[in-house]
C-alpha cells in the first residue's frame, strides 16, 4: 500500500534514488538541473529550502512527491502547487490522491486561500489530475517557465480553498 506524508530530511537519499530513476520520463517537464541535484546532498538542500513537500512511499520507495512553494501569507495567503509521479506508478491516481492531501493540509495547517498550478500545454494528464481535484483553469501565460531547454507556454489553474477571511494581525 502507498502512503502520502510530508517530507522530511532523511527522505534526501531515497529522494535522489527516485529522480535519478526517473530522470529520463520527468526532463520533458523539468527545467536543466544541475548533476548535484541528483544526488543526497543535492536534495538534502532542496529539502530544507522552505517550501512544503510530500511524499508517496511504496514501502521504503519513494514514488511520488509535492510541493508547495511561495508560500504567501498576509492577504494574499497562497501557494504554488508542483508534482512529479513515478513512471512506474502513473495512471493509478496517485497524483490524485497527492494533489488532495496537499491541498488539504493547505487549508488545515497553513490557512491558505488558494492554491495554484500550472502544466505545459500538452501535459493533458496533468490537466486532468487538476480539474478531478477541484482545480479551474485561470489562463495560459506565454513562455513561463523555462522547461527542458526552452522558454515553454502553460496554462494556469488555481483551486480556491475557502473564502475565510485571513487571520487579524
Amino acid at each position: 500500500m502507498i502512503s502520502i506524508r510530508p517530507a522530511v530530511p532523511s527522505d534526501a537519499p531515497a529522494l535522489a534514488a527516485a529522480l535519478v530513476r526517473n530522470r529520463e520520463s520527468l526532463r520533458p517537464f523539468e527545467p536543466w538541473r544541475t548533476e548535484r541535484y541528483y544526488t543526497a546532498e543535492g536534495q538534502a538542500e532542496r529539502l530544507a529550502d522552505g517550501g512544503r513537500r510530500w511524499v508517496a512511499a511504496d514501502g521504503d520507495t519513494l514514488v511520488a512527491l509535492a510541493t508547495l512553494s511561495g508560500i504567501v501569507l498576509g492577504p494574499f495567503r497562497s501557494a504554488s502547487l508542483g508534482y512529479w509521479v513515478d513512471a512506474a506508478y502513473t495512471g493509478q491516481g496517485l497524483a490524485t490522491r497527492l494533489t488532495e492531501e496537499v491541498c488539504r493540509a493547505a487549508r488545515e495547517e497553513l490557512g491558505l486561500h488558494r492554491v495554484e498550478a500550472s502544466t505545459l500545454l500538452d501535459n493533458h494528464a496533468s490537466q486532468r489530475v487538476l480539474a478531478k481535484t477541484g482545480f479551474a483553469h485561470i489562463g495560459t501565460a506565454p513562455r513561463y517557465l523555462h522547461i527542458d531547454g526552452e522558454w515553454r507556454d502553460h496554462h494556469l489553474f488555481q483551486r480556491i480553498l475557502h473564502d475565510d477571511p485571513p487571520p487579524r494581525g
